[in-house]
């Protein structure tokens, strides 16, 4: 959610082709050029009026500038009025206002013609500022009016470009935008289209006034009608419920294993003896299923209690922004990200000699190898994974998103990731790796994608090092440096792309 909202007039507040249409049409006429069909008129709507002369009719500046006054002859009493706002429109600056958006209207039509306009339907009041070019010829350009309605809205303090997006159906919206440095939100219930808006990469595409709506406001229905205690509850209490169900199967999954080697069922696999034959410990196997058993009742509780509306409400929100299909060399890199990440911290660890640093650790990571690879891979690699990130992204990470700011949101949810892990060694590695997780569920809209990784990290790692792969020296520091190399590149090749947090 965004506080300073920029709209386009034509197009994207109100469908004006009539008007526009029949006026170009009376301007060519007084060229000798007759265009009966005004739908091969529509790419008028939108850009400066010369550019649109130039461009397809082929004239020259002299003649564009004498079609503009024929133009406006008739729009200015007659084609201004021949407009219509989009259905619920109105009803949508009404309730960003309510919402505390501060919006301004940046047109490349006159302003004179944009105030008569939204006076003409009533919904001048619902902006701060409106700016559009001026009848002499002045600030036409897109990034031109942008920038002054920027000016208008801030006045002497510098624009927090992280909190604006420019609103509109056409390319020369999205590339104005872009100038500026602000972010994009094509609407394709205009004249541009998805192609167009495609092309011209804006950063997200709504398809109707509904959708629009719905992701100017995301976020802000449920959470602006509840106290801070209610919002820190919903977190807090499925958290809670995950532990407290978790340490319950835990318990019980450890009664029935000791039962179940009392009656000589798998005992060797499940338990370790004394020399006098006394249960003196589990086996990594044993220690596995019942890290895996407890972590799948907790998820499971929770999913119900919490975790399936947090995903449903991200889902929601996240379709609006990805429209556009990232492709396929989009999910490469982030895959080349996350192992390159993961791998580069697990050597960087064992050349600093991780171990030696946290007791903790050492247990922890003992204990998981010593179970059997097939095991292991299932326990930690799988169940772990899809648990936690029910948890920490799906529902810590879920609701942070609608609270505060996506960047605080991670990096809140990824420091909760890295305390729960208990130990300095793991604790900064959960932080890192949950930010990365974090930043590719938001990449992708995809929840699948976080599991995805979280798993695939996990399944990597643990295969290594139960295979005793390590590195040490001048070889352990080169493959460290290739792989955290590898993470940081596909992570600027991505975020070239699209910014994900403004």
């Amino acid at each position: 959610m965004k506080k300073y909202l920029l709209f386009d007039l034509d197009g994207t507040l109100s469908d004006p082709k009539l008007g526009i249409c029949t006026c170009v049409q009376y301007a060519l006429s007084s060229f000798g050029i007759e265009e009966p069909d005004l739908d091969k008129l529509e790419p008028f709507i939108g850009p400066p009026l010369k550019d649109s002369f130039m461009k397809y009719y082929h004239f020259t500046q002299e003649q564009a500038e004498a079609a503009i006054e024929k133009y406006r002859e008739r729009f200015a009493d007659v084609g201004l009025f021949e407009n219509e706002l989009y259905p619920g429109i109105t009803r949508m600056l009404r309730m960003l206002n309510a919402g505390g958006m501060v919006l301004a209207v940046a047109s490349s039509k006159p302003t004179v013609y944009v105030r008569r306009i939204l006076e003409h339907f009533k919904i001048e009041r619902y902006f701060k500022a409106v700016v559009g070019s001026e009848l002499d010829g002045r600030r036409v350009n897109k990034d031109e009016v942008v920038q002054e309605a920027l000016r208008q809205l801030f006045g002497d303090k510098p624009a927090d470009l992280s909190q604006v997006y420019m609103i509109g159906d056409r390319c020369f919206d999205v590339e104005g935008a872009r100038k500026i440095g602000v972010e994009s939100v094509g609407v394709t219930y205009g004249y541009g289209g998805m192609e167009e808006l495609k092309e011209a990469k804006a950063d997200y595409i709504v398809r109707s006034v509904e959708e629009l709506q719905a992701f100017l406001l995301r976020g802000t229905d449920d959470m602006q009608q509840k106290t801070g205690l209610q919002k820190i509850w919903e977190i807090v209490f499925p958290c809670l419920m995950f532990f407290l169900v978790r340490g319950m199967v835990f318990y019980l999954a450890q009664m029935i294993i000791l039962g179940l080697a009392n009656l000589g069922i798998c005992s060797d696999f499940l338990v370790l003896y004394d020399g006098a034959g006394a249960p003196q410990a589990f086996t990594g196997n044993a220690a596995a299923i019942i890290s895996a058993l407890g972590f799948a009742a907790g998820a499971g509780v929770v999913y119900g209690i919490a975790a399936k509306k947090a995903l449903a409400e991200a889902a929601e929100d996240m379709f609006l922004l990805h429209l556009k299909r990232e492709p396929r060399q989009n999910c490469v890199l982030m895959a080349a990200a996350a192992a390159g990440m993961a791998l580069g911290l697990n050597i960087l660890a064992e050349l600093v000699s991780a171990a030696e640093v946290s007791d903790a650790y050492s247990v922890v990571a003992r204990q998981q190898q010593s179970a059997s690879l097939a095991v292991g891979v299932l326990c930690y690699g799988v169940v772990a994974p899809v648990a936690e990130e029910l948890l920490f992204r799906g529902i810590i990470y879920g609701y942070l998103r609608r609270m505060v700011r996506l960047i605080l949101a991670v990096g809140i949810s990824s420091a909760l990731f890295g305390f729960y892990h208990g130990n300095i060694v793991q604790g900064v590695y959960a932080f890192v790796m949950g930010c990365l997780i974090a930043y590719a569920y938001e990449y992708f809209g995809d929840f699948r994608a976080a599991v995805g990784i979280h798993m695939g990290v996990n399944i990597l790692v643990y295969i290594l090092s139960h295979v005793g792969f390590a590195l040490s020296g001048a070889a352990g520091g080169i493959a460290c440096s290739a792989c955290l190399a590898c993470a940081a590149g596909s992570l600027y090749l991505l975020h070239r792309q699209k910014k994900v947090y403004g």
